[in-house]
């Protein structure tokens, strides 16, 4: 069965953006943009592959998820595809028709839709964003890998929007820190958590 990843810029006190969707206070110099690349190298849009003149190749994702809210950042900038390497969903029911013929728009359940897409062959789901989706499929998230930067910013968009009190026990796998502050952290949830 594939496992959903919520691989996600934060914050030290939990906020994945401002509240008007800020995220210029995510610096994108240091030594952790290797790491990126290396690691997660299906997480680095269009965009940026053509400003650096790379195409990296899959590791272990295939599919992107994201809600409404992360999938407008891209279509206020004119990316309507920012992940043309990997199959695109976009969790919405006020979106209409794709912007896009790569990105197929989802109006119906967002867990139930994810439930399939893990049964289905293939590699990890990434859960890109944003907040109120990653409240939503909370039980379905498997990995948590979360690049904490070293910047507070009081207020804004948390890491699980509209989740809810129900505390999820994690273990965690890796943990890497960077000289410019930056710290990878990646937990799992044990197999026996799952619903």
């Amino acid at each position: 069965m594939r496992s959903l990843v919520y691989y996600v810029a934060s914050t030290v006190d939990g906020f994945i953006c401002g509240p008007k969707a800020e995220l210029d206070f995510f610096s994108a110099d240091g030594d952790h943009m290797a790491a990126i690349g290396e690691e997660y190298p299906e997480t680095i849009p269009v965009h940026f592959r053509s400003a650096l003149g790379i195409d990296p190749p899959n590791r272990t994702i295939d599919t992107v998820l994201e809600g409404r809210g992360s999938y407008q950042l891209g279509l206020d900038d004119g990316v309507a595809n920012a992940y043309p390497h990997l199959r695109h969903l976009v969790f919405s029911r006020t979106l209409g028709p794709s912007p896009d013929p790569g990105v197929e728009v989802v109006a119906t359940d967002p867990v139930q839709r994810v439930r399939e897409l893990k049964r289905e062959p293939g590699q990890r789901i990434w859960l890109c964003g944003g907040s109120e989706l990653a409240g939503v499929l909370r039980d379905e998230i498997d990995e948590l890998a979360i690049k904490i930067y070293p910047v507070a910013i009081g207020s804004g968009r948390p890491l699980f929007g509209a989740a809810g009190f129900a505390p999820h026990h994690l273990r965690v796998t890796s943990t890497r820190t960077f000289d410019d502050g930056v710290v990878f952290l990646h937990y799992a949830r044990p197999p026996h958590d799952h619903q």
